[in-house]
C-alpha cells in the first residue's frame, strides 16, 4: 500500500526546505522574500489544522444566532442570511449574541493569521 504525503505534510516540508536550506543563503531581497514565503506558508498550516472546527464553531453560532430563519446549513448561505438581518435592522451594533459571535469569529481568524498579535492574548482572556 502506498500512503501519500497529506496536504498539511507536503507544505511542511516546502516551509522546512525553505526555513533551512533556502533562507540561511538568501540575502536582502530574496532573504526578506523567503521569510515572507515562510511566515504564508506557516499560516497555510494553521489554516489546514483549524478550518474544520473553526468552520463547524461559525455555523452552530449562526444556527443560534438566526434560530428558525435559517434558511440553510452551507456556512457560505448563513453568513449571507445574517449579512442581510444586519443590512435590514434586524440585528444592530447592540445585539450581544451578533457582537459575541463576531468576536469569536474574528478571535478564530486571528489565531489563524495572526497568532502572535499582541491584543489576541487579551482577547483570549476575556
Amino acid at each position: 500500500m502506498h500512503d501519500q504525503p497529506s496536504v498539511s505534510e507536503l507544505v511542511q516540508a516546502v516551509k522546512n526546505f525553505v526555513d533551512e536550506t533556502a533562507m540561511p543563503q538568501l540575502e536582502g531581497r530574496a532573504g526578506f522574500h523567503a521569510r515572507v514565503a515562510s511566515n504564508v506558508l506557516a499560516t497555510i498550516l494553521r489554516d489546514l489544522e483549524a478550518r474544520t472546527d473553526n468552520d463547524e464553531q461559525e455555523k452552530t453560532r449562526l444556527l443560534r444566532l438566526l434560530k428558525n430563519e435559517a434558511v440553510s446549513e452551507d456556512l457560505s448561505e448563513l453568513n449571507s442570511q445574517l449579512q442581510e438581518k444586519i443590512r435590514s435592522g434586524d440585528f444592530g451594533i447592540d445585539s450581544v449574541p451578533l457582537m459575541e459571535h463576531l468576536k469569536k469569529t474574528a478571535i478564530a481568524q486571528l489565531k489563524v493569521d495572526q497568532p502572535n498579535y499582541s491584543a489576541l492574548a487579551t482577547a483570549l482572556k476575556e
